[in-house]
């Protein structure tokens, strides 16, 4: 292979030169450590792990967390809370979900006759805006930041 970018620049064809002519020597076994290994083979490991999580249809889990690896932001919410506000970010509640075990049908939103969703109680239903002007900061719900981007 051929770099033409050192072409002309007094030097490089001696250093192309002995490149080449090192391709022509024998390789010899070379121990290396096994610490040296570890960040390439950790990071190898990382894509491959991220290709999968990308690769995952309909991964609600993505929504919350859309890189793998190790990542754990601080936080004071206790462990309990955490898993609320990661259930909410999914949209997997009691409320909403407890009839895929029952084998009932889906529940329906008693005002607005639609499905029952986490999204439709925090965004969407008529039923609860009095709620959420009174406990949400309007840019801290989906609903609420395209509210604002109108007002802009």
């Amino acid at each position: 292979m051929t770099s033409y970018c050192h072409v002309g620049i007094s030097g490089n064809e001696k250093a192309d030169t002995a490149a080449k002519s090192a391709l022509s020597l024998r390789v010899t076994p070379m121990k290396i450590p096994a610490a040296d290994l570890v960040p390439r083979v950790t990071m190898l490991i990382s894509e491959k792990w991220q290709q999968f999580w990308n690769s995952c249809a309909g991964n609600k889990l993505q929504a919350i967390r859309p890189t793998v690896g190790g990542h754990q932001p601080k936080s004071s919410l206790s462990r309990r809370d955490k898993v609320v506000v990661n259930r909410l970010r999914i949209g997997h509640t009691r409320c909403t979900h407890s009839y895929l075990l029952t084998g009932a049908d889906q529940p329906e939103c008693t005002t607005c006759q639609l499905p029952l969703t986490v999204k439709h109680i925090l965004v969407d239903c008529f039923n609860f805006n009095d709620t959420r002007n009174k406990h949400f900061v309007a840019s801290f719900l989906y609903g609420g930041i395209i509210q604002n981007c109108r007002r802009t």
